[in-house]
């Protein structure tokens, strides 16, 4: 049984996400240098908190070298691991605590963010479409059903909100968005399966920050995001769901231009 105390933060996460969502949406659509700026402003935020997890000294200049090194990389593609590579290693030295994991989370965002460029760019509009709407389908189809019918924890020492009746659900919804986008992406019926797989993609990325946090002693990123928390709390789904997709369309699950 659900009582009114779950709902708590409802009311504001819905407002925060519509907000996205149509920001998010116009630049998707747009697409181009729009979409790009939006990815590296994105990817510099999340870079930030990264940092102040890991207790760096100056986060905003981590921030601000991130979104930098993914603005080159989006130019100069052919050198984007190395980019990507130095801006981890300069943050990594300058965190206060767990170098390492500093190291790869860092790289994680990164390479995520500069996988949605790409996909945005060369897979084409209707796929980075449908793999938002996985994200954001397996997002609030787990809050609800999670929420409402409860259930066994998924993984209760990393993340104790976390339900398995919210996980398949995630995946129901997300099987149901691969069915919509089958044709428009020319992936055909076999994307109804790559939906879940990039589901629990992002799930997993979900739970990887949530056990960096509880590493690092945080409850949130950070309080950017009413209803949310931070920028990392809000995307991390995307950037595990956006890692498998560009894999994914590496191996032409994608048409490509579709």
């Amino acid at each position: 049984m659900s009582d009114a105390r779950q709902w708590h933060d409802l009311v504001p996460r819905v407002l925060s996400g519509v907000a996205i969502g149509i920001a998010g949406t116009l630049a998707i659509w747009i697409g181009g240098w729009v979409f790009t700026i939006v990815a590296c402003i994105t990817c510099g935020l999340m870079a930030w908190e990264s940092a102040r997890m890991f207790d760096a000294p100056a986060p905003m200049q981590d921030g601000a070298l991130a979104g930098g090194a993914l603005v080159l990389a989006a130019v100069l593609p052919a050198f984007a691991l190395p980019l990507i590579a130095a801006s981890g290693v300069v943050t990594a030295a300058r965190a206060g605590r767990d170098k390492p994991l500093c190291f790869g989370f860092h790289i994680w965002i990164l390479l995520a963010c500069f996988a949605l460029i790409v996909l945005r760019g060369q897979a084409g509009l209707s796929a980075i479409l449908w793999l938002v709407a996985v994200v954001v389908a397996t997002d609030v189809a787990g809050y609800f059903a999670g929420r409402s019918l409860g259930g066994p924890k998924f993984w209760p020492s990393i993340s104790p909100k976390k339900t398995w009746s919210g996980t398949v659900a995630g995946w129901v919804a997300a099987a149901i968005v691969g069915a919509l986008f089958a044709g428009p992406t020319g992936a055909g019926a076999a994307l109804v399966l790559v939906s879940v797989l990039v589901s629990f993609a992002g799930q997993i990325g979900d739970i990887a920050e949530s056990a960096i946090k509880r590493r690092t002693g945080i409850k949130d990123s950070s309080n950017l995001i009413p209803g949310h928390g931070g920028v990392l709390d809000r995307f991390d789904a995307l950037l595990g769901a956006s890692a498998v997709a560009i894999l994914l369309w590496t191996f032409n699950v994608f048409s490509q231009g579709a």
